[in-house]
């Protein structure tokens, strides 16, 4: 099982990446392109999503994992293989892949070990593949992994309008779990509502979450100092998934009610983890959820696209209010 790539081997062209420079501050600029090593393959980046993960990587509070560009952002790309690496066989030039990588992703090129890659359908644009790995391999792994989602369960998604929200909203409902989906703005609450058939998802606002409850599983994805009072919301061995924390990442907790509850708070993240852990992940997302995807029972809603040259604007939508879905650049 390949690594993630120790170094980038460098080519002998350059290529438009993204940088955040010592200031925090992004910058286009161009950086000699990444050869294939052992186990790895060079993808052409054809669209790449945009995550939180990036402008806290900008603030200097969540660093790229050894091994992978420590000043270029992008978790999620999606391409075409152009070049293979040494005792690379599973996938051959021109092959349409996506994946969830380390960083580096906001280029035009990025290298990746190939037992990180996942196919895209054949119907599925480049933009919507890029929207998809992170958004669905962090719903996947929290709900079902870890949460051990089940049929008849009452879920509910803080956040459920932005991309990880409609992922969690959509990985309850193929799980058979009844949602209430939190969402702040109602001009947003029709579109969150036509992600799931069968009028398996309530869309609520926040002062109006207490009235679903009790619940088997929150997952929280905002954060802020009042996130954790959710977990008087639960029901007995209740589960409070916290995979973002965007708007604060402290927040007091009544231990009374999470004892009352017999409860659990499970902390979730991708990026730091091993690499034999995510190439684990990887090939449960191949077997299980890309499947989904192409039988168009899951589908990445797209907020907006821009391409690599308005990377700024890009982020500056990641960074604002109402959106619905992934913000995606194309270089």
């Amino acid at each position: 099982m390949a690594g993630p790539p120790r170094e980038y081997i460098q080519g002998c062209g350059h290529m438009r990446t993204v940088v955040i420079d010592s200031q925090g501050t992004f910058q286009l600029k161009r950086r000699p392109e990444p050869v294939a090593g052992p186990g790895a393959v060079v993808v052409r980046v054809r669209a790449a999503g945009l995550n939180a993960a990036d402008l806290q990587q900008a603030r200097g509070d969540y660093p790229a994992p050894p091994g992978w560009p420590a000043d270029v952002p992008g978790l999620e790309v999606a391409g075409e293989v152009e070049q293979v690496g040494p005792g690379v066989v599973e996938v051959t030039p021109g092959d349409r892949v996506m994946a969830l990588v380390g960083g580096g992703g906001h280029a035009e090129r990025i290298a990746i070990p190939a037992d990180l890659l996942l196919p895209v359908p054949e119907y599925l644009s480049w933009e919507e593949a890029a929207g998809f790995p992170e958004a669905f391999s962090t719903a996947w792994d929290a709900l079902v992994t870890q949460a051990g989602i089940r049929a008849g369960d009452r879920v509910l998604v803080s956040g459920a309008a932005g991309g990880v929200g409609t992922a969690m909203v959509q990985v309850a409902a193929v799980s058979g779990a009844h949602i209430v989906a939190s969402v702040r703005r109602p001009e947003l609450h029709c579109r969150v509502r036509a992600l799931t058939p069968d009028r398996q998802v309530d869309v609520v606002t926040p002062d109006e979450e207490s009235a679903y409850a009790p619940y088997d599983v929150i997952v929280e994805l905002v954060g802020g100092e009042n996130c954790l009072r959710r977990v008087a919301l639960l029901r007995s061995q209740g589960k409070v998934l916290v995979v973002g924390v965007q708007a604060g990442a402290t927040a007091p907790l009544r231990m009374f009610d999470l004892m009352l509850a017999r409860a659990q708070l499970i902390g979730t993240t991708i990026r730091g983890r091993s690499h034999a852990e995510k190439a684990i992940l990887a090939a449960t997302v191949r077997t299980s959820v890309t499947p989904l995807l192409a039988q168009a029972r899951l589908r990445v809603p797209i907020d907006t696209v821009f391409p690599l040259d308005r990377f700024t604007d890009a982020y500056d939508r990641l960074a604002g209010p109402g959106k619905f879905g992934k913000v995606i650049l194309v270089p």
